[in-house]
């Protein structure tokens, strides 16, 4: 194309319009170098003139400082006249104009004949031929006059030195180098942009090709993502994929990975296909972002080579509708009703399936039964939409704690259960049931709010691991179940592995259970008294009743050694209504011989406020017993008052109280809730532990424990008694602190009911020195 031909002589455009478009294009550069020549002219000559002032008052002085002035007036000038310059025409006016006048005053100082003359013959042309951004022709032009003028400037006038002809020469030679690389360098510099404006031409298709391109592609309504293979960066999607995946305004997919959105399963069968044929058709899957909602979607992909490297892109078929169809018939099948989680039936197909999966691959397989503690007071309290609303928030708890692998499901009522995959090696404990069974504990503390009331869920779990503890499924749950009964009896709110142990356990505590029931009948139940006394006056004050069981064949045992039965409430109602009757006729007998045993506690059980008229059986036997109000109190301890009762404990403890009946607050510290429970219960006296009282001459901790706790029941108005007392020292600090009572082995171990006559009358109603207290406790005890 004759455009873009080339001057054979000058290297410039043949086309006069191509040749100004190339100039007006690099007008800006041809500016910035312009601007360079005209201040290196300022600021040479500037340093030139100052060198020239040591030729002061001779005759080359006369000459070099005109010169050297009027190079440096013509660059100032020129330099200010690029100020508005905007043709390329223009620009070349004024350098033309520059090297006319710069040429004719180094032509004058040429005339001095110096060595550097000679120098700058030479120099200057150069600088107009290469230096200086002109057209060839004014190149040429300048360079020669310069020539001209510096060549006649040193030669003239005569005579004419010996070396003129070859100066002459010199002069010829290097303007002619000089025209070849003028040639040379025009002709690559406008091959250099012929090839810059067609790279620019061919990035403007692509980049339109590419905006087309991207414009279809964001605009099927198909998703589709792009992304790389070797680290599944995803690079691209369209508006469609945004969608599906319900990204804000803002996001972008870019941002994830392919592992964010699928499931390592899934990455791996779809790796698998893609490596056996470079394409994935038609594979199942259920992806969506960390925090976003699933969707299960019909995944087809292909492997192609892009920008060096090589890309996946998928296509997404949404299938959550009909997905969520066949789930829905499915769990009709297998769901619970109400809370949504598997079924008994399912539970134990699952159960099945794990287990015969870990008996092929050597895994363990967890199980965790799951009882919440006083469910029933909930029905029975807010009813039975309340329940379901429990249960409901349970299930929600529960499916948050498991893992991905692990199932819950609900077997009926307020049993839960969970099938938990557990460490392969079978010689080491499980971490991961223990961790899942505080996770599950953890979750189901916080409480909620049912009907307008505050509901506590505590639970009870019972933990069992296969093959260690059952070779079956109906073995491990029998086993899971014997575990849960243990956690219940240990208090709730707990979880216990199961252990061999637990079947002696179990017969040990039926065995118990029967004994006690023939013991009831028979009258094998007996109390024993242990005295409480005044720290500030020495007086006994009473008495607290503790229960001891005249066993035929193990003889005296204390309440550790029968507590299981208050398990059963049936039976710990028994036990207690037994005692409670036993205590009342022994302080009528005490009072008929003419003794003042003051006020005996008798200790309530959580399994008798399961009672409702507790408070009226207890008033109705004082009375029938012929006794004042005031000569009993009841003790509580903390595992009552959290024992899941709380609005009957609070209405039982305060139907005693208004009848004048005092209630104590036993070990106290020692639970969970102390001064929640001063404030919400009708408490008249806390107990210090007899584990704070029995180090407090030896930790500074223990004693200052105690005395927080006195100081605590003096600022609330509280009497305050010491358990365990077994020393002066502990009696001695006890009564300096101000605490009121004391009872422990200082003054008497618990006695029979036919001891404690003797020892009011041995003592007068008023213990005796500390060291005869101890001394008598140890001989009648």
């Amino acid at each position: 194309m004759w455009k873009h031909r080339l001057s054979a002589i000058g290297g410039e455009f043949v086309s006069v319009e191509r040749e100004t478009a190339f100039q007006q294009e690099r007008l800006p550069e041809t500016l910035r170098h312009a601007r360079l020549v005209f201040l290196c002219g300022v600021l040479l000559n500037t340093l030139f003139l100052l060198s020239d002032w040591r030729f002061a008052g001779q005759t080359h002085f006369w000459v070099a400082v005109p010169a050297r002035s009027g190079v440096i007036l013509i660059s100032l000038i020129c330099l200010l006249a690029t100020r508005n310059v905007a043709s390329f025409g223009r620009l070349q006016a004024v350098m033309v104009t520059w090297e006319i006048v710069v040429a004719g005053c180094v032509a004058l100082l040429c005339s001095s004949r110096s060595d550097i003359a000679l120098f700058v013959m030479l120099l200057l042309p150069a600088i107009y031929m290469i230096v200086v951004p002109t057209r060839f022709f004014w190149s040429v032009a300048s360079s020669a006059l310069a020539s001209v003028a510096l060549t006649a400037g040193y030669l003239l006038p005569g005579p004419l030195p010996s070396t003129a002809f070859g100066i002459c020469l010199a002069v010829l030679v290097s303007n002619i180098a000089m025209l070849l690389f003028v040639v040379r360098s025009n002709r690559l510099r406008r091959l250099e942009w012929m090839a810059t404006q067609a790279e620019r031409r061919a990035n403007t298709e692509l980049a339109e090709s590419r905006r087309l391109f991207e414009t279809m592609f964001k605009a099927v309504p198909i998703p589709i993502v792009v992304s790389r293979r070797d680290d599944g960066q995803i690079v691209d999607a369209n508006d469609a994929a945004n969608r599906f995946y319900g990204l804000d305004d803002g996001e972008d997919l870019t941002q994830y990975r392919t592992r964010d959105l699928l499931d390592g399963d899934a990455r791996r069968l779809i790796q698998a296909e893609l490596d056996r044929t470079g394409t994935a058709d038609e594979i199942e899957i259920s992806t969506g972002a960390q925090g976003r909602v699933r969707r299960d979607a019909m995944l087809s992909a292909v492997t192609v080579e892009m920008d060096g490297s090589t890309r996946i892109i998928s296509s997404l078929v949404d299938m959550t509708s009909r997905k969520a169809v066949e789930e829905r018939i499915r769990l009709a099948a297998q769901r619970d009703v109400l809370t949504g989680l598997p079924n008994r039936a399912l539970f134990q197909t699952t159960l099945d399936a794990a287990l015969s999966r870990a008996e092929a691959s050597g895994e363990r397989v967890g199980l965790i039964l799951i009882d919440l503690d006083a469910f029933k007071e909930v029905n029975d309290t807010l009813g039975h939409e309340a329940g379901d609303a429990v249960l409901k928030e349970v299930a929600r708890r529960l499916g948050k704690a498991i893992g991905e692998h692990d199932l819950v499901a609900r077997l009926g009522g307020d049993e839960f259960v969970i099938i938990a995959p557990c460490e392969k090696d079978r010689h080491q404990p499980s971490r991961r049931i223990h961790a899942l069974s505080r996770a599950i504990l953890d979750v189901l503390k916080p409480a909620m709010g049912v009907s307008g009331r505050v509901v506590s869920l505590r639970a009870s779990l019972g933990l069992a691991l296969y093959p260690e503890h059952a070779a079956n499924s109906t073995d491990l749950f029998t086993n899971a179940d014997l575990a849960l009964y243990a956690a219940k009896a240990a208090g709730r709110n707990r979880a216990t592995l199961f252990i061999p142990a637990l079947r002696a356990d179990i017969e040990h505590r039926v065995s118990v259970a029967r004994e006690m029931r023939s013991t009831l009948e028979v009258g094998g139940l007996i109390p024993y008294y242990q005295p409480k006394i005044s720290l500030a006056s020495g007086r006994i004050i009473g008495f607290e009743a503790l229960a001891r069981w005249q066993h035929p064949t193990r003889g005296l045992l204390s309440p550790a050694s029968f507590s299981t039965v208050f398990d059963d409430a049936e039976i710990g109602i028994a036990v207690g209504h037994v005692l409670a009757r036993q205590i009342f006729a022994d302080i009528a007998g005490w009072i008929a011989q003419g003794y003042d045993p003051g006020r005996v506690f008798l200790n309530l059980s959580s399994a008798q406020f399961a009672q409702d008229n507790l408070a009226e059986c207890l008033i109705a036997d004082l009375s029938a017993a012929g006794l004042a109000h005031d000569r009993i109190g009841v003790e509580v301890t903390e595992t009552v008052l959290l024992g899941g009762h709380g609005d009957r404990v609070s209405a039982i403890l305060s139907d005693l109280h208004r009848a004048g009946i005092r209630v104590a607050l036993d070990d106290f510290g020692t639970g969970y809730a102390s001064l929640t429970h001063l404030k919400q219960y009708p408490v008249d006296e806390i107990k210090v532990d007899r584990s704070f009282v029995r180090d407090l001459e030896r930790d500074p901790n223990d004693a200052a424990i105690v005395t927080a706790v006195v100081q605590l029941g003096q600022n609330l108005g509280l009497d305050v008694t010491a358990e365990g007392v077994e020393t002066e020292a502990q009696a001695e600090f006890l009564r300096e602190q101000g605490c009121a009572y004391a009872q422990g082995y200082l003054y008497s171990k618990p006695m029979p009911q036919s001891r404690v006559p003797w020892f009011l009358k041995k003592h007068g109603g008023r213990a005796a020195s500390l060291g005869a207290a101890v001394s008598a406790a140890l001989k009648f005890a």
